[in-house]
């Protein structure tokens, strides 16, 4: 029987926990490290500090069973998962200094025959650069470790389902690290595992999130052309894709999230010259979001005009997708704020957070009793219900 190798799971945020509790479901011992103490701790109480359907009684079993523990530091283990954060620094580059830290937080725990696995969105060249780190820090380990890249393809809301039978592209440094670390996936995944170099898993991590931000740019494109010519947009939308060739996404507020608002900027700052509908549907992207604010102003305005007192505006939903409590990069909460900021009276809703430190969450009923304006900025199940007798201003940016 074959022994199963114990891992530590650098970075427990929306990725990490998840992972680090399937992996753990399989009789694996896993060491959970991150740099937050309320978040080990609340792991270790079998809690867990974000919202994942399903996520909170799969870390309860592991943690109970002992096959999961959360700490501060790393240990010594046989498999290292990176997932850990990376930001944009200065004018959309990409900040990779998470990544460096995480290794060379376990390089003391480091040992000859270690599998280490880069899973953070990462520039193309990425893991090879943390190779250097780690034998300029550990020549002893020179030719004698494993170093892989194996990005996460995951929907936030189903994530616990799709780590285990979604396909994986993993890239080694060298063929034996790509089927080492093929060899440590296939105990927890039931998707087909595609073998590639770093430098193709790291890109095929970037253009899979670039296409979906070039689609959802059409769409918000074509949203604001149709405000201007009097037409419904989710109409029109959808008898276009009638057509047996036609899929049109949804437009929305913008896109936000820490994948497909980010992603895309990787491979324009590398390649700036070549990457020209890349970095045009990120602007386009960005713009919707201007474009959402100053729909709500005129609204506002003309309310006013007509009133004669300020409007009262529901701001509905404030993360960046439906259904999830992940603010990341979200475009709801970049109107929200932007609004606040220009001296509107808002009442921020969303339903799968309890509390802020920066403003009053408020409720459904709340919202809909003061609000003269409501505007849906995300498609919450919570909103598909229907709104009160009372006559409402209604603004739909995400077909509610």
């Amino acid at each position: 029987m074959e022994n199963k190798p114990s891992v530590v799971m650098v970075g427990l945020g929306y990725i990490g926990l998840p992972t680090a509790a399937l992996i753990a479901s399989r009789g694996i011992k896993v060491t959970g490290v991150d740099i937050h103490q309320n978040v080990v701790d609340t792991i270790n109480k079998g809690e867990i500090h974000i919202v994942e359907p399903d996520l909170d009684g799969l870390v309860h079993h592991v943690v109970k069973d002992g096959f999961l523990k959360a700490s501060i530091a790393p240990v010594e283990a046989d498999v290292y998962l990176i997932a850990v954060p990376t930001p944009f620094k200065g004018d959309h580059l990409p900040d990779i200094t998470y990544v460096e830290s995480a290794i060379r937080g376990v390089l003391p725990t480091l040992k000859e025959g270690a599998l280490v696995i880069i899973e953070s969105t990462s520039p193309v060249g990425t893991t090879e650069k943390m190779e250097k780190v780690i034998f300029s820090e550990r020549p002893d380990l020179k030719g004698k470790i494993y170093m892989a890249y194996c990005p996460e393809r995951v929907l936030p809301g189903n994530i616990i389902y799709e780590l285990e039978h979604n396909d994986r592209a993993i890239g080694g440094i060298n063929p034996e690290s790509t089927e080492k670390a093929v060899w440590f996936y296939r105990h927890f995944v039931k998707g087909e595992l595609h073998k590639t170099n770093s430098r193709t898993a790291e890109m095929c991590k970037l253009v899979e999130n670039s296409s979906r931000d070039v689609q959802i740019a059409f769409a918000n494109e074509l949203s604001m052309i149709c405000d201007k010519a009097d037409i419904n947009v989710w109409e029109l939308i959808n008898l276009a894709n009638k057509h047996p060739r036609v899929n049109i996404l949804q437009p929305g507020t913008g896109v936000g999230g820490h994948c497909i608002a980010v992603d895309p900027w990787f491979i324009v700052s590398e390649f700036p010259d070549e990457a020209k509908i890349i970095r045009k549907a990120r602007e386009i992207n960005n713009y919707k979001t201007s474009w959402v604010i100053e729909k709500i102003k005129n609204v506002a305005l003309n309310f006013k005009i007509d009133t004669g007192r300020d409007a009262i505006i529901a701001c509905m939903g404030l993360a960046f997708k439906p259904n999830i409590d992940d603010l990341r990069e979200s475009p709801a909460l970049i109107v929200t704020e932007s609004l606040i900021e220009e001296g509107f009276e808002i009442l921020p809703v969303e339903p799968n957070i309890g509390s802020s430190s920066k403003f009053k969450i408020y409720s459904i009923e709340e919202a809909e009793k003061k609000a003269d304006i409501l505007v849906f900025l995300v498609k919450h199940k919570e909103f598909l219900l229907p709104i009160s007798k009372e006559p409402k201003t209604v603004l739909n940016f995400c077909n509610v």
